[in-house]
Formats: structure tokens, sequence, C-alpha cells
């Protein structure tokens, strides 16, 4: 299949590093691949959909009369709605999360979202990537869980697949692999020090350990930039994934490739969610390339053996307000739901439903979860960490998702 790369410029090793501040270096690949995990461990795809997504018109209130007379016209109406059941239904442009959820493999959390909300894009996907909301914690929620999971580090057990690193994936103890285009994830130096950059072995006469300690660093990320490479060229698969694949084309590559990795981090687009103005049939073409891309890609992990090791939880940095704005689209809000999907996920629909008669004095809706029970039960419940309170800063009691 062909591959659709988001432009950008070339991600040096180094970036990744230094924004990972240089943990632990890269541990020689063994003969048969690199060290970690086995193939059949539990795998957790990250699917983050910045930009604010409008929750009410995902997962559409279709039995409430207050809905409608809140947005007049963005307000989907009810014979357009994809029911699931007397009270929700997805957006029409939904059909891939439909057929997840009546073949019991999609689970939705309503209402999430945490106290004393804010409604700056950059700092409240801080608090989402970082667990902490309304602290400087410095390092990523998905940082700390690879630490918890395997506390020494391991070459390729975070990938990333962005431009930048993002913050959700900040380790103490973890370089997590960054890249966005598999073909430009090389190193790049000039002609005169290519020799020193692909040497294999740092010189024989070399005594000083930090140069060594980098030289290993930069070594073992060559490997694991051209494992990269190599599943992601050779990778085909007749599965369609709709027009934008949001890179899980690429995280289906690596699985197939047996990479060790364990936890994927994936978004689609700065802010695509911010819809503002003119919302209805933008949202739902946003809804369709992430609902087409996630049965997709779930098609392709069950193609390739791989469907009961893999299951993928999405999220929004915020929610929407309750009301539609003058320029027919929805502003900053609160709560919205969360997602997880995949086979070993028990379907249906978790947590209490935000109540639109009951919101606040500024048109927000309440939220009835915080979205680290969201966490705790992919941690706990999916990935088997004991206790994930040292890993959320707190005990949030898990969703009975996987029991």
């Amino acid at each position: 299949m062909a591959f659709h790369h988001r432009p950008g410029p070339t991600l040096p090793m180094r970036r990744a590093l230094l924004a990972a501040g240089l943990a632990l270096p890269f541990t020689a690949p063994r003969a048969a691949g690199l060290s970690g995990g086995k193939p059949n461990e539990r795998i957790l795809v990250v699917l983050e959909m910045s930009g604010g997504n409008d929750g009410l018109n995902t997962v559409v209130p279709h039995a409430d009369d207050l809905y409608y007379r809140l947005r007049p016209h963005i307000g989907i109406q009810p014979e357009r709605v994809r029911r699931i059941d007397d009270r929700f239904g997805f957006n029409p442009g939904m059909a891939g999360f439909e057929r997840l959820y009546k073949d019991g493999r999609l689970a939705i959390v309503h209402g999430c979202g945490y106290e004393q909300p804010s409604f700056s894009h950059f700092a409240s996907m801080a608090y989402w990537h970082t667990a902490a909301p309304n602290s400087g914690e410095e390092t990523g929620w998905i940082g700390r869980l690879a630490d918890a999971l395997r506390p020494g580090g391991d070459p390729g057990f975070v990938v990333n697949i962005a431009s930048s690193q993002s913050l959700a994936v900040r380790s103490r103890n973890h370089v997590p692999v960054v890249f966005d285009n598999p073909e430009r994830f090389v190193r790049q130096a000039p002609f005169e020090e290519r020799d020193l950059i692909d040497r294999d072995t740092p010189p024989g006469d070399d005594s000083n350990p930090t140069r060594r300690y980098l030289h290993e660093i930069a070594r073992t990320g060559r490997v694991a930039s051209a494992r990269v490479r190599e599943a992601c060229a050779t990778y085909r698969t007749p599965v369609d994934y709709g027009l934008v694949t949001m890179d899980l084309p690429k995280v289906a590559a690596l699985i197939a490739a047996n990479m060790p990795t364990r936890l994927y981090y994936v978004a689609y687009r700065n802010n695509a969610f911010d819809t503002h103005v003119h919302q209805l049939d933008q949202h739902q073409r946003l809804l369709t390339y992430v609902s087409d891309a996630v049965a997709g890609f779930l098609r392709d992990m069950e193609r390739i053996g791989r469907a009961d090791d893999v299951v993928l939880m999405a999220f929004s940095e915020f929610g929407r307000r309750v009301s539609e704005n003058a320029n027919l689209g929805t502003d900053h809000g609160t709560a919205g739901p969360m997602f997880l999907a995949g086979k070993p996920v028990r379907g249906g629909q978790y947590g209490e439903p935000p109540n639109l008669a009951s919101r606040t004095a500024d048109d927000n809706l309440v939220h009835t979860c915080d979205f680290r029970r969201v966490y705790a039960t992919v941690a706990d419940g999916w990935l088997g960490l004991p206790d994930s309170a040292a890993v959320l800063r707190g005990h949030f009691e898990p969703f009975p998702v996987f029991s």
C-alpha cells in the first residue's frame, strides 16, 4: 500500500533524544531483532484527536429535546443519526465506529474531563499528556507508563509517529523512537562527519565515557531507524483505511514486523477538531476519517493475526460548549467522550452521560468522569500494571472494559 506522509522537515535523531532528556541509551539489538517484548505482548495505540472534538455531535443524544433546542442549526436530526440505542447514536459519518460498536469491539466512555478545566488548547493538551491537570509535571503519562512496565528502558518500546516528540511520551528511562516520514528517518550530517556517525563501534582508544555513551545512543538509534524504514517500505495491505489514515498503517507495519513496541502514540493533525465556524459538514468529514481509519486498522490487525494483542484509545483535549454559536459552530468546552477499540474490549457504554440541563453558567457540560479513569483502565486492565497510581499521580478506579 502507499503511505500518506505529512509534509515536514527531517527529524534528526538527536531532537528526540534531547527532548527525552538523554535518559538511557538504546541497547544493542539481538540477532533476531531488537531486544524487548515478545511479539504477542499486549500493545496500546493512543490516537490524539487534537483541537477539541465536539462530543455532542459525535455521540449524539438524539432523544434529548434540549439538545435540539440549543443547537437548532447544527443539531444532527434523529433520522440521520446512526442509532446504537434509544438515547444515543453516532454521527452520520461514523460508519466504522457503528460497525465496531455493534460487533462489541468499541467502548464509549461518557463525560470525560477534569476539575478546573482549561480552555486553552496548549494547556489542556499538556494536562492530558501528563495526566496531571493544573500542575507543572515534566514527564508524560505514556513515558511514565513505559518506565513502570520496563524500568530499565528498552529500545523501541515507545514509538511516537509525529514531526516532533509529544510531551505524552517524555520519560525518565526510555528514549522514544520519533519519526514522521520513514524514508527520512535518518541522521543528517555533513559529508566530512559521515564516517564517524556511521561507525558501528566507538574508537578503541576512546576513554571518554560521555562520548562513548552518546555514540551508543547514536548507534542503536541508527539500528532502530533502519528497522522502521524497512518495515514501512515493505508493508503491503489490501485493507482500506479511508482517505486520511492518521499514520495507523505505519503502526500496522511496525506491529507486523514484530517490533518490540508496546506503546504507540499518533495524532490527527494539529487542532483539526477546532470547529468554531460552519461545523456540521466539516466535523462529519473529520469523524469519517477517524472512524474509517480506526476500523481499517483493526481489520488489518485481524488480517495479520494480532487482533488479540492490540487496543486503541482515542481522546481529545476538551469538548465543546453545549449551544451552537452565531457562526454555526461551537466554542471551547469541557467534557467529551473517549473511545476504546479492539477485539479484547468489552464493547458498550461506560460512565454517566453529562446532563445538558445541569450545565454550568458559561454553558459547559459538567464532566462526570475524570479522564484518568480511562488511562487507569488501559494501564491496569489491559497492560497489566499492578497499580497505576504512581503513573497517574493518584488512584483512579478502572472501568471493567477488559474483565
